[in-house]
């Protein structure tokens, strides 16, 4: 659904983007994470055509861009930042102001698009008398009144309190599930992320450390036992004779991480010890994703 190669933004002598190449499947949720000023938004106003890269290319739905950007840009509905809106008129008329403008001639489709994102019993209430929450919903309502096949979504749970992020939250997987849309999403915050993508890509300072499968980052990331032992190479073996232990793996300086069996540490000491394997240090461990990326952006924090 989206390529990019080597996409570059360069302001004056800053490079924002930095040879981005990104890739996003039909039917995804693609997180797009980074730290606020990481490239992020960029990217997203070049891929929807706000902005032209300094160099570079931009494949969506198979199609160059630049080569066919109003038939391709009808098939996107987006956010980018503040979704703005007259607060005088309620939202139904703020929709019918859009769907003019869009050329969005179906009937029922401002109707449909309110009750998708939970705003159908609110017809008579002025935007500037909504929530945060509530006009982001009404942003995503904006964005879906045409049936996109691509939703692009920059920050779109920033300022809102826990319950706005759950109801976005909610709409977003909805989307994706029940109306098949792709969906690529930024955001600094990982843990929105991870409750939302099925794959990543990280980028710092403009510059993609990181694309794969939240399924991949979490089987980097699991729990496991670590055990300081005299023998490791004995341990290895009892662990597979005595209890059919194949999860494991054998690190430097007699140390053997145990990647099932978790809270059975006792059994595995005392298996240890009855066969005189001397154990200094037990512990159970786990990576945090969070740290995962603290390391892999060089320090600091993502938000």
């Amino acid at each position: 659904m989206i390529k990019t190669v080597n996409l570059t933004k360069i302001y004056g002598t800053q490079k924002a983007v930095d040879n981005l190449q990104i890739n996003v499947n039909q039917g995804q949720i693609y997180g797009f994470l980074g730290r606020n000023g990481a490239g992020k938004t960029t990217t997203i106003r070049m891929l929807l055509g706000l902005i032209k890269p300094t160099h570079g290319k931009i494949e969506i739905f198979g199609e160059d861009l630049f080569k066919h950007q109003k038939e391709i840009l009808r098939r996107i509905g987006s956010i980018v930042e503040y979704s703005g809106f007259y607060e005088n008129l309620t939202g139904r008329e703020n929709l019918l102001i859009n769907a003019k403008l869009m050329g969005v001639h179906k009937k029922n489709a401002i109707e449909e698009a309110l009750e998708i994102v939970g705003l159908q019993h609110e017809t008579k209430k002025l935007v500037g008398k909504y929530s945060m929450g509530m006009k982001q919903r009404l942003g995503i309502a904006r964005a879906i009144l045409h049936h996109p096949e691509l939703l692009i979504l920059d920050e779109p749970t920033n300022g809102l309190d826990p319950v706005g992020i759950k109801e976005i939250r909610r709409l977003i997987k909805s989307l994706a599930e029940e109306r098949k849309i792709t969906i690529l999403i930024s955001s600094h915050i990982l843990s929105e992320i991870e409750q939302l993508a099925d794959h990543i890509g990280v980028i710092h300072e403009g510059k993609l450390l990181e694309e794969l499968s939240f399924e991949e980052l979490r089987n980097r990331n699991r729990k496991y036992l670590e055990f300081q032992v005299s023998n490791d190479n004995k341990a290895a073996m009892l662990l597979e004779k005595h209890f059919d232990i194949v999860d494991y793996e054998v690190h430097d300086d007699g140390k053997i991480r145990v990647f099932s069996h978790i809270g059975q540490q006792s059994k595995l000491n005392k298996m240890f010890v009855e066969h005189d394997i001397d154990v200094s240090k037990i512990t159970m461990s786990e990576d945090k994703l969070e740290d995962y990326f603290i390391k892999l952006i060089g320090g600091g924090t993502i938000g």
